[in-house]
């Protein structure tokens, strides 16, 4: 395990260490999800907290059906009731 201190400052913000930042993939201005977990934050990146997400949704997925059909499917029942309208 790899403990560092960070350190907050004025207003709340929280210093992440340089190397940590790194290791997340995070860079000034990134945007991140915070979640309090029996007591401690955890910080994921934007980008990661999409990744579990996306994983979440496609384990629901019937065999063979890819999420990107599924939107297109949407997307062409969606043109056919504007056309019938």
């Amino acid at each position: 395990m790899n403990v560092q201190h960070g350190k907050l400052v004025s207003g709340g913000r929280l210093q992440v260490p340089a190397d940590i930042r790194r290791e997340l993939g995070l860079k000034d201005g990134d945007t991140v999800t915070m979640e309090v977990v029996d007591g401690e934050l955890r910080i994921r990146s934007f980008r990661e907290t999409l990744a579990r997400i996306q994983a979440r949704f496609r384990e629901h997925l019937p065999p063979g059906v890819t999420p990107g059909s599924i939107v297109d499917e949407f997307i062409a029942e969606r043109r056919a009731e504007a056309e019938r309208e």
